[in-house]
């Protein structure tokens, strides 16, 4: 039952998260940032780690339930055993107002209680240091042990005695217990009572936000707890959104493509705010585009790189450890991403685009201002001179480098969009020199990468390769679906890249050989072409085959096997739930339909 799957479930605070699995065992957290080092690593440790977990053993385990408190990312895990007794575990981290703030400490909590029979457990708390290399050294006090991990200390303080945890003993549970592991300083408060009414603000913090949602009719569930998670995938510090909560889940066994993708990707945080922004959660958007303001000052407008650290760090250099043995024992595990030092064009659009809300949104409590205009149209200049670039795309290729036509569409995207805001600002001059630049970029992506042959797009100037990103053109704004040209590449998208009901990236070799497994965000992106082209039944069944295809947790991986439907690659992530949000909207009935 302990070895490692993608089967997990999310509890966080937007400072800090972590995976527990099925039995209610923490098996993966980062601290003191989610890019940190693991305080939990069993994960990325084989079957049966000797440390990096903690769980809480039930005598004679014989069932275990496990589901979300409504609309929040509070875990209820309930453990039965063979006679009858059984425990219910609360695992949350703390996020509510305080003194006139948000109180999100780098902490988690835990509360057991008996609620049948005489349970006997055993508690098991063993943090890794090192990047997993060994267990955290300890100290203990009267109420309180502590752990010096690596980058930070953490306290646990418990109502709970102190040696049974020390020396994992098993006991009765009589009582309820409270668990709080988190900054290394005292606990204000009796614990008992301060982590229950932690938990009861928590669960009211979650249950707030989601009703200023605007949720579409059907498929609620699904849509709530994709929103929940994406908000949980930011780092709420700095503004940043991170492209998942792991690294180095390999895309398909064995098959070297292992990444960490715990780091901001201007694309992947596009996505993000975009489908958020169709709910209504401003909150997320403000802030990611102040972490974006930054970038771009930093920048200075010159190049941009695809990906960052979420404390705005460019030097985020890729790195190999050997400490673990990587998630099934599959290597190499990875720190940090090579894509840092990557050419990719798209970049620009996907800054310009989110920005320019601004300059029209009232909701924010920063609008966007002439200057912010200017100063965006250094970020367009770098578009338009690298429009007919080579770089390594979206899919990041390592020594691949082409024109790539999904990069030249969001810089067209960046001069169009600039135009238009320059109308909407009456900057007329600005806005004839945007019109003309997009225009230019139009002409050479229909001269250099439309086949006439076909009647459809190739991925790059030049090429003939299909790619799953040329559905994204009447996204953008740049084809109509039903233009000629994009029912063609619509057409031979369905006919190459799509194996059973789910949809690859590109089928072509790349620098690791031959996928093997779909993409699934770029499933998604084929349901809203299918009903844009007319085909909304088909459209809803495939929706329907991926909602089925998600965790427990109703979570979404990157990758999922054609034959087996198993999830693979990092975990959860916000490209796909991005996914599920964006086709609920789509394909939903009207709230009309039910007056």
């Amino acid at each position: 039952m302990n070895r490692p799957n993608l089967d997990l479930a999310l509890i966080g605070n937007c400072a800090l998260s972590a995976l527990i699995d099925r039995n209610g065992r923490f098996v993966w957290a980062c601290a003191p940032r989610v890019d940190g080092d693991p305080l939990f690593s069993a994960l990325m440790d084989g079957d049966d780690p000797e440390h990096g977990f903690w769980d809480i053993q039930l005598e004679g385990l014989k069932r275990v339930d496990q589901a979300y408190v409504r609309n929040t990312p509070v875990l209820r895990t309930v453990l039965t055993a063979e006679d009858g007794a059984a425990v219910e575990i609360l695992d949350f981290a703390p996020r509510h107002p305080k003194h006139d703030r948000t109180y999100r400490p780098l902490a988690f909590a835990r509360v057991v209680r008996p609620i049948a029979g005489v349970p006997r457990i055993r508690v098991r708390l063993r943090p890794a240091a090192d990047w997993g290399a060994r267990r955290a050294e300890r100290t203990a006090g009267s109420n309180h042990i502590r752990y010096l991990c690596t980058g930070a200390t953490f306290r646990l303080t418990t109502d709970c005695p102190v040696s049974h945890v020390i020396n994992e003993r098993t006991f009765r549970l009589e009582r309820a217990l409270a668990f709080f592991l988190g900054p290394d300083e005292g606990y204000d408060q009796a614990v008992g009572p301060g982590v229950a009414l932690a938990l009861d603000r928590t669960v009211a913090y979650w249950r707030d936000w989601v009703r200023t949602l605007y949720l579409p009719l059907d498929w609620q569930e699904a849509v709530i707890r994709a929103a929940i998670t994406l908000k949980l995938c930011a780092y709420e510090e700095t503004g940043a959104i991170v492209a998942a909560l792991t690294t180095s889940v390999p895309e398909f066994p064995e098959s070297g493509r292992n990444w960490d993708y715990r780091y901001c990707w201007i694309r992947d945080a596009y996505y993000v705010v975009r489908a958020l922004n169709r709910l209504g959660a401003v909150d997320l958007l403000e802030n990611y585009l102040g972490y974006l303001r930054n970038l771009v000052d930093a920048s200075g407008g010159g190049h941009v790189q695809p990906v960052y650290g979420v404390g705005l760090e460019a030097e985020i250099d890729e790195r190999i450890v050997e400490t673990v043995a990587g998630y099934r024992g599959m290597k190499p595990v990875r720190v940090g991403n090579q894509a840092r030092e990557h050419l990719q064009h798209d970049v620009y659009g996907q800054i310009v685009l989110p920005l320019v809300q601004t300059l029209y949104d009232q909701r924010l409590v920063r609008p966007g201002s002439v200057e912010d205009f200017h100063a965006l149209e250094k970020v367009g200049e770098r578009a338009f001179a690298l429009h007919d670039q080579p770089d390594a795309g979206l899919w990041e290729f390592r020594t691949i480098a082409r024109v790539h036509v999904y990069s030249s569409v969001m810089c067209w995207a960046a001069c169009d969009r600039l135009a238009k805001a320059a109308d909407h600002l009456g900057l007329a001059p600005r806005a004839e020199v945007w019109r003309e630049r997009a225009r230019i970029i139009r002409e050479r992506i229909e001269a250099e990468a439309f086949l006439p042959d076909e009647g459809r797009f190739g991925a790059s100037f030049g090429g003939r390769e299909l790619d799953a990103s040329l559905l994204q053109l009447t996204d953008l704004g740049f084809l109509d679906a039903r233009d000629p040209r994009q029912v063609e590449t619509f057409n031979a998208i369905e006919r190459d890249l799509k194996k059973g009901p789910y949809l690859f990236r590109y089928v072509e070799p790349d620098d690791f050989g031959e996928p093997e497994t779909a993409f699934n965000f770029c499933t998604f992106w084929f349901i809203e072409a299918l009903h844009q082209n007319g085909r909304s039944d088909e459209a809803r069944a495939m929706f329907e085959e991926m909602l089925n295809r998600r965790t427990h947790a109703g979570l979404l991986s990157e990758d999922i096997a054609v034959e087996t439907g198993e999830l693979w690659g990092n975990y959860p992530q916000t490209y796909s739930l991005v996914g599920i949000i964006n086709c609920a909207v789509l394909l939903s009935r009207s709230w009309t339909d039910v007056r």
